[in-house]
């Protein structure tokens, strides 16, 4: 099975660490989240794993090259190794969107792929997420019934995607006029999500037909507004897991949290 993991991001929010160390290196509970982000995968049945990089990119490559149960790039990885492949955006940072499409040529013909933020630690059972994924599906976001300022609109019955909504600003966004605001199922998303392989030909006429091409070969666009654009045209469903826990290790004082999160996991 085949993971793309999202850790190009500045990580603005953990300075000062990360003035000198890119959010994929920083520590929690003496591991890098890109590690502990690989060992969840790889726990799982993951053996292959793209990772989009940009902020010290080379420091990233640099941490992947001295793992001796890491094999990089191309060919068949050493017994038992994960294959990682590494998706370089050190010239721009192509938002989540657009790091998927950039990506398309480690992606197309597997099938499915999990997308896992590199700051999202969770119990999360991925085998469990992965037997969730319908045949009709273009992509499955993992979601959940916790406290937050943005949420997700879903069908009750059939848990399709159907719009967006920011509590705090009052910002909603809608399939369409049937869809109604007060009988959708609020809910949040986890940050890990799987899409089909055919989303990548969907992405890329959506890129094209918008502008969001900004060279002939390199479209940036984030995936949520992708997700909003097009759910009224293919089934993006949502999984919610009701035993779900999660840290978001975005910011300074999250690291204690998760400290402690690991070790109940």
């Amino acid at each position: 099975m085949k993971a793309m993991i999202f850790a190009a991001g500045l990580g603005t929010r953990l300075k000062p660490l990360t003035d000198t160390l890119p959010k994929a290196l920083v520590p929690v509970g003496g591991k890098p989240l890109i590690e502990l982000t690989l060992d969840k995968l790889r726990r799982s049945g993951f053996d292959e794993a793209v990772i989009n990089v940009h902020h010290f990119a080379d420091k990233i490559e640099e941490w992947l090259a001295g793992q001796d149960w890491i094999s990089l790039q191309t060919g068949e990885p050493a017994e038992g190794n994960m294959l990682v492949q590494v998706s370089d955006e050190r010239t721009l940072l192509l938002e989540t969107g657009g790091a998927v499409l950039h990506a398309r040529k480690y992606l197309e013909g597997c099938g499915h792929f999990l997308i896992h933020n590199v700051d999202i630690l969770s119990n999360c059972d991925l085998d469990w997420l992965m037997a969730q994924v319908r045949p009709d599906a273009l992509a499955t976001l993992l979601v959940s019934k916790r406290k937050s300022s943005r949420y997700l609109l879903f069908e009750p019955d059939t848990m399709r995607l159907v719009g967006w909504m920011n509590e705090k600003t009052g910002e909603l966004r809608l399939a369409g006029p049937h869809v109604r605001e007060e009988e959708c199922l609020k809910l949040a998303f986890s940050g890990i999500h799987i899409m089909s392989d055919q989303v990548l030909d969907v992405m890329e006429s959506y890129a094209k037909t918008r502008g969001l091409y900004i060279t002939s070969d390199t479209p940036r666009f984030p995936v949520m507004d992708f997700y909003l654009s097009m759910c009224h045209l293919y089934n993006i469903y949502g999984v919610c897991s009701d035993d779900l826990r999660l840290v978001d290790v975005g910011k300074l004082d999250t690291l204690g949290t998760a400290e402690e999160f690991l070790k109940t996991l």
